[in-house]
């Protein structure tokens, strides 16, 4: 039976309207009485509400505002005992109706002491709850069920590198607004992170655990698939399904482009505050994964007790392993960090990503956006915001190991009208690893766009700068959802009205361009066209790029 909130609201919508039509005519006795929609009814849950079938048993979940709701559904078995660091199975099936109200287990990483710090907790405000290994849980918001729509899909991947992070690790994350606003179905997932999701133990047994170094993103294709064979139950298109991650989410954005598996599942894709054009490489991450395995004082033939100890015991022990091992042999170059997606040759290419121009990642167009100040080291501290001229090269020299002068001199040139400390934002969250990933997409058929966000929020005395992370409650139409990062009100709300709209046309088309916003060209090495994104948005054509090249000189 089709499902929509017409026809499970349409009692309570008869019964608002004539209360209204009630006010308007003065049947209640007094003047004209208007009626809040605040003051009716919000949330809607019971036994025949939001009940959706998936492949391997139905749920429910609730709707709340107008939308469909479903928190924890598992689109995996649990990854604990025997199945660590192995590929992801399916869920089991289940009789009846699985309760889908609440956010799955985060994935296990260590969560001691995230609420120490009362300024990032109160700027963030963490949602963590329980961590287990039984994490491949998803989360879906939708305005209809099974309705015939063929809504686009946009499925979130959140943060944290890939140590850390989980699908509703910030309010900005959550799907609701967005979706009402678009009129799509939004999906979000946790999955295996850090030593648990990308320890590889190939080099110990092939056989076996040929696959263990990228377990967490086969996670993740085991998700898209989930979404591609469940999703037209939730009103979603699985032929019309973009990605989008931020930071860590980023990186995972580009490293799934450029898988072959995720051909059909991927379809646009955007990138925020992170990408990467390659993975780690596989005689770093073998050899790792022995040396966890001397460090841990076993033998190759008990590779099972590293799957039975409990996960916090082994993430201690696989990053004691790897800053030894990274200390005797001088890292892995990867600035993630030791524990990461593997250029194995088989799920995660080995070369340079998007270099193939016959690849299926030749058909997904990408965006990508980065913020003016990712770090902004001030916020906390207002004596930096007066450092002049000579302290900023003190500061750049210490950051870029030298040429202190030359790039500030740089960054003079390109921002005159910027103060020292603005520019030390600037050169600490350059655009050069961007661009290099935005010059390798350009190269393949489909088209790239690239955007700029540099809108500064009204708080900390103006302090916080378009810092990491900022954006994506504007992308995601949650600037009043997520006061903490803006403020609130008309400003930021104005401005997430025009990038939504244009993630959601980008979602639609594969082209970001709408009428909220001024014509976006594509991006090309040659001109760098970027979309700035402030109170007032404009095209500008890379206009750091003299800037950039002194940060190698």
């Amino acid at each position: 039976m089709k499902t929509s909130i017409l026809s499970l609201t349409k009692g309570v919508s008869l019964l608002c309207l004539g209360t209204l039509l009630c006010g308007l005519t003065g049947c209640s006795g007094k003047a004209e009485q208007k009626v809040d929609v605040q003051d009716e009814q919000q949330l809607f849950i019971g036994d025949s509400i939001a009940i959706a079938q998936t492949k391997y048993g139905k749920v429910k979940g609730y709707i709340l505002r107008g939308v469909y709701t479903f928190c924890g559904i598992p689109y995996g078995a649990s990854t604990a005992g025997e199945n660590r660091f192995m590929p992801p199975k399916e869920p089991e099936p289940w009789e009846g109706i699985r309760p889908a109200v609440f956010w799955g287990d985060t994935a296990p990483q260590i969560t001691e002491g995230k609420y120490r710090n009362s300024y990032s907790t109160f700027t963030d405000h963490w949602n963590y709850y329980d961590v287990s290994e039984d994490c491949l849980m998803l989360n879906v918001w939708t305005p209809g069920l099974t309705d015939g729509k063929k809504r686009p899909v946009l499925v979130w991947l959140h943060g944290g590198g890939f140590t850390n992070g989980n699908a509703i690790e910030q309010d900005g994350y959550k799907g609701e607004n967005i979706s009402r606003y678009g009129d799509i179905v939004f999906v979000s997932m946790n999955h295996r992170l850090g030593p648990i999701g990308f320890s590889d133990f190939s080099g110990v047994d092939n056989k076996k655990f040929a696959e263990s170094g990228n377990v967490g993103i086969l996670d993740l294709v085991a998700g898209l698939k989930w979404v591609h064979e469940n999703i037209e139950q939730f009103g979603g298109d699985p032929n019309n399904v973009t990605i989008m991650g931020q930071s860590g989410g980023g990186a995972k954005v580009c490293t799934l482009v450029a898988m072959a598996e995720t051909k059909g599942l991927v379809h646009k894709a955007v990138a925020l505050s992170g990408n990467t054009t390659g993975a780690i490489d596989k005689n770093y991450s073998s050899s790792l994964g022995k040396f966890i395995l001397k460090e841990a004082g076993l033998k190759p033939s008990e590779m099972n007790k590293l799957q039975e100890m409990p996960w916090l015991d082994y993430i201690a022990l696989a990053n004691r392993a790897a800053a030894k091992y990274n200390e005797q042999n001088g890292g892995n170059g990867m600035m993630r960090g030791a524990f990461g997606p593997v250029g194995d040759g088989f799920h995660v290419p080995m070369d340079i990503f998007y270099s193939d121009a016959q690849a299926p990642s030749s058909k997904v167009p990408m965006l990508f956006c980065t913020t003016t100040c990712e770090f902004s080291i001030s916020r906390d501290n207002a004596e930096l915001e007066k450092i002049d001229r000579k302290q900023l090269v003190e500061w750049v020299n210490k950051l870029k190991g030298g040429n202190g002068e030359g790039i500030v001199a740089a960054y003079e040139k390109a921002f005159p009208d910027k103060k020292p400390i603005e520019r030390l934002g600037l050169i600490m969250s350059a655009r050069d690893k961007v661009i290099a990933t935005a010059n390798a997409k350009a190269t393949q058929a489909a088209p790239v766009y690239l955007a700029w966000f540099g809108w500064n929020p009204p708080l900390f005395d103006g302090r916080m700068r378009a810092f990491h992370c900022l954006d994506i409650c504007f992308w995601l139409k949650n600037t009043d959802l997520m006061l903490t990062h803006t403020g609130g009100g008309k400003r930021p709300r104005d401005l997430s009205i025009k990038m939504t709209d244009a993630l959601l046309s980008f979602m639609r088309t594969g082209n970001p361009n709408c009428a909220s916003l001024p014509e976006w060209p594509e991006y090309t090495a040659e001109k760098g066209a970027t979309m700035m994104l402030n109170d007032e948005c404009k095209v500008v054509y890379d206009p750091d790029r003299e800037a950039r090249k002194s940060l190698s000189e």
